[in-house]
């Protein structure tokens, strides 16, 4: 039967694989990128002062 897994590691990595494509393809939240943002920022503040 096609798309039958042929052990039990098989058809947990099938799932693991569908699982983690379906994350892959959510969007990142507004919140998440701005706090990502404001770390891009505190870090070059943090990297400038370091090497004034």
């Amino acid at each position: 039967m096609p798309g039958t897994a042929k052990s039990p590691e098989e058809a947990i990595s099938r799932r693991l694989k569908a699982l983690y494509h379906a994350v892959e393809q959510e969007e990142i939240p507004d919140r998440f990128l701005d706090l990502l943002e404001r770390l891009d920022a505190a870090e070059s503040e943090s990297t400038r002062s370091a090497k004034g």
